[in-house]
This record gives C-alpha cells, sequence and structure tokens, in this order.
C-alpha cells in the first residue's frame, strides 16, 4: 500500500461473497485500521482498505 499517513482519508468496506460492498468507515487511515481491528475474524477476511492512490485487502496488509 503505497498509502502511508496515519492521517490520509481511507474508506473501510466489507465485500461480501456475493460481491456487495458495505462500508464500515470512512476516515483516517489509523482510525480504519483501528475499526477493522475490532472486527470479528470472519469480517475481517472480507475487509478491503481504499485509498486515494491503493486499494488493499485488510487481512494482506496485515500479513505484510
Amino acid at each position: 500500500m503505497r498509502t502511508v499517513s496515519s492521517a490520509a482519508s481511507a474508506r473501510l468496506y466489507h465485500l461480501s461473497e456475493d460481491g456487495d460492498a458495505r462500508t464500515l468507515f470512512y476516515g483516517p487511515l489509523g482510525e480504519a485500521l483501528a475499526v477493522a481491528h475490532g472486527q470479528p475474524d470472519d469480517v475481517q477476511a472480507g475487509l478491503w482498505l481504499a485509498t486515494e492512490n491503493d486499494v488493499v485487502a485488510f487481512l494482506d496488509l496485515e500479513e505484510g
């Protein structure tokens, strides 16, 4: 993920298996990560973070 500032604007959303996207949070990246960490494991598996210049799966970001 190229955006490294915790203050960068980010959208945290859950992408369901049927392709529906539901926004959980929109605001600073640092806060989006905190919201993501607070979700149950099964929800975390479908979380994505989008910034101005990137989209990444939450678990991919956590493993990297």
